[in-house]
């Protein structure tokens, strides 16, 4: 598979077919899902039932390159890195694999946190961390 960007500029690669966006994601041009930020985790589940790839999505090789590449926890900017596709691709099929129940998305560990913010012992460990420089 090419990066949808790599050809225009010179015909080296002409018989080598490009593959546009809108064909990965099957028509779709916005993600489905609005909770998916560039640094959001995500990580594959470790044991896939026996539906997946069934349904009106089966899984392209995009999807399986997701699966094998959040084994371990990845945020969805380095995912779209891995892939050389465009984020918004990225988190079109993201969404795809976590309607699938493949993969789980979790906010970064900072905003998870109840209150939002860092506890004053962070702060001032760093604050004096700092001072100690």
């Amino acid at each position: 598979m090419k990066h949808w960007t790599e050809g225009f500029d010179d015909d080296d690669d002409a018989d080598e077919p490009l593959v546009r966006p809108y064909t990965i994601t099957g028509g779709r041009t916005t993600p489905e899902r609005d909770d998916l930020t560039l640094i959001t985790v995500v990580t594959a589940f470790s044991e896939v039932s026996s539906e997946a790839g069934r349904g009106p999505r089966r899984l392209q090789p995009e999807h399986r390159t997701i699966l094998a590449l959040c084994r371990r926890p990845l945020a969805v900017a380095e995912v779209a890195s891995a892939l050389n596709l465009p984020v918004s691709v990225t988190k079109i099929l993201i969404g795809d694999l976590i309607e699938a129940r493949q993969l789980r998305a979790r906010p970064p560990l900072a905003f998870a946190q109840a209150s939002g913010l860092p506890g004053m012992k962070i702060l001032e460990a760093v604050r004096d961390g700092l001072r100690k420089l």
